[in-house]
């Protein structure tokens, strides 16, 4: 079996991904042989504390906060629809990746409005942190790591409860990317109730985990979505640049394989869990 679709990828359009490029990562996808690609453009209506991104980013920041961009959509789509054009053989899917969707119904509303999204993802960076919104990676310096591990966990439960706009979240374990290195190791059965509650509320809200590929997630925590009524997954590689798409597809295909998922009827389909 060849690799899974990538549902996971940014490109020029996304705030953060200035070295980004949809056309080479189109070309990229063809060299590796990949059925299909989700151009998941970044949607972040949330100001947060800038940290370390103020200086990449400063004509973002004002008085130490980021307020990223508006996604240009219509540039977006146009240049969706040329990349479908030179690769007609590649499955090319329009789609965002939204920032806490649950915090901005009608901002999300109104985007998504403007065109056509195939695959909407869900995403949970920040977190209320005094009267600023914070990512764990801003957190941890100042508050333990178990704290905002299970602080993140709780707020999944409330993002679904208050969006429907997307049918993918992704990366579950996202404070783990950053977890600090004087903590004790990451364990998740350090947080079993939590992620099994955070797991429960995605299978029945009947969303979609995204295996994300940026870290090898846990195969505990796959082993709990199964067990906690989980019934789809994606791959994403949440590619930046054209050279890191397809970055650990073919190990987490196998993991979705070894607890019983396997591909849909069409290649950018979520793969399906056996009864």
């Amino acid at each position: 079996m060849g690799l899974p679709a990538d549902g996971h990828v940014h490109s020029q359009f996304s705030w953060d991904a200035n070295q980004g490029a949809m056309e080479e990562t189109c070309a990229r996808a063809m060299e590796l042989g990949l059925p299909a690609v989700s151009f998941t453009e970044h949607v972040d209506f949330t100001p947060f504390r800038a940290g370390f991104l103020a200086e990449k980013f400063a004509d973002l920041v004002t008085d130490g906060i980021l307020n990223a961009p508006v996604l240009d959509v219509a540039g977006y789509l146009e240049s969706v629809e040329r990349c479908r054009a030179k690769y007609p053989e590649l499955r090319i899917l329009t789609g965002m990746e939204v920032g806490q969707p649950h915090l901005h119904v009608t901002e999300v509303a109104g985007l998504l409005a403007q065109g056509t999204f195939e695959r909407v993802i869900g995403s949970l960076h920040c977190l209320l942190d005094g009267d600023e919104y914070a990512e764990p990676w801003e957190l941890f310096p100042h508050r333990p790591a178990d704290e905002v591990f299970r602080a993140y966990l709780a707020e999944i439960p409330r993002m679904v409860r208050g969006s429907d706009a997307f049918e993918v979240f992704t990366h579950v374990d996202y404070p783990v990317r950053s977890w600090p290195g004087g903590s004790e190791a990451f364990r998740p059965t350090d947080f079993e109730d939590e992620l099994r509650h955070a797991l429960s509320a995605l299978a029945a809200g009947e969303r979609v985990l995204e295996i994300n590929t940026r870290i090898p997630l846990h195969p505990t925590i796959l082993k709990w979505w199964r067990e906690e009524g989980g019934r789809r997954v994606t791959f994403g590689s949440d590619a930046h640049l054209p050279e890191a798409l397809g970055h650990g597809l073919g190990e987490a295909a196998t993991l979705a394989e070894s607890n019983g998922f396997s591909p849909g009827s069409k290649p950018e389909d979520p793969w399906i869990a056996s009864n």
